[in-house]
């Protein structure tokens, strides 16, 4: 998370930016709910300094609605984050082949 976007991991801006890009949201405690399209269930939360996001989708909807619903999602990653996808993958692959901290 690029540090001028830790602000957005307050509940008020995840909320705010899932409806921005889903549209409705569910709120528990601190955990924001969403769905849209292929997206049967989002829920964001921020632990730390870290953005949790757990999604499920569902596999039978057009391929429309999928490419709208990747675009969606990277687009509300992009605007929580700061980091595109490239940078997201980026990151990935060097956080999957760097030793773990102790090793």
């Amino acid at each position: 998370m690029r540090t001028d976007h830790r602000a957005n991991l307050t509940p008020d801006a995840l909320e705010r930016i899932l409806r921005t890009h889903f549209e409705t949201v569910e709120v528990v405690g601190t955990e924001r709910t969403a769905s849209w399209g292929a997206i049967s269930r989002l829920i964001a939360r921020a632990e730390g300094r870290e953005l949790l996001v757990d999604v499920t989708m569902n596999p039978k909807v057009t391929e429309e609605v999928a490419r709208e619903t990747i675009a969606r999602y990277n687009r509300f990653l992009e605007e929580t984050t700061g980091y595109s996808s490239k940078e997201r993958a980026k990151r990935l692959r060097k956080s999957a082949t760097s030793p773990a901290p102790g090793e």
